[in-house]
């Protein structure tokens, strides 16, 4: 089943629940999924890679929302978007640990042959393809930064 067909049926579970929260997070996913999916040409499936990263745009604008939510004294209105983000978020993979993370860029940086920060740019390439959804980018970018230097 498809990440798509998944938040589908997940809509129809939280409206019998009467979970209004957990129901505008996902009626807000399925349109911005709906969104992407007409934008590809006709007779293309979003892929559940494609889905993920929308999913993840969600989230962190969810987050920015809540923070800037805060810094105007509008806690209440922070809590609905962080309480969306974490409903979001259960439908993301599960993002690497600093240790994992750290492993996984070592190994690319042996693939590629990289030894000087000069070739940042070719680590990182291989390396957002490898880690797409389990790592942020300014993460990655940070601890190849590190291990080059």
């Amino acid at each position: 089943m498809s990440l798509f067909d998944q938040i589908s049926k997940e809509i129809m579970a939280a409206m019998k629940a009467h979970d209004q929260v957990r129901l505008e997070a996902l009626r807000g996913a399925k349109k911005e999924l709906l969104e992407a999916k007409t934008a590809k040409p006709q007779g293309e499936e979003l892929s559940d890679d494609e889905a993920i990263k929308v999913l993840k745009k969600m989230v962190k604008q969810r987050k920015d929302a809540a923070q800037i939510f805060v810094g105007q004294g509008r806690q209440d209105l922070a809590d609905g978007e962080l309480q969306q983000a974490s409903v979001l978020e259960t439908y993301l993979p599960a993002a690497l640990t600093p240790e994992q993370l750290e492993a996984a860029v070592k190994d690319i940086i042996a693939q590629s042959g990289a030894t000087s920060i000069k070739e940042m740019g070719k680590v990182m390439g291989l390396a957002n393809k490898a880690l797409a959804g389990k790592a942020d980018g300014k993460e990655i970018s940070d601890c190849v930064k590190k291990l080059l230097a």
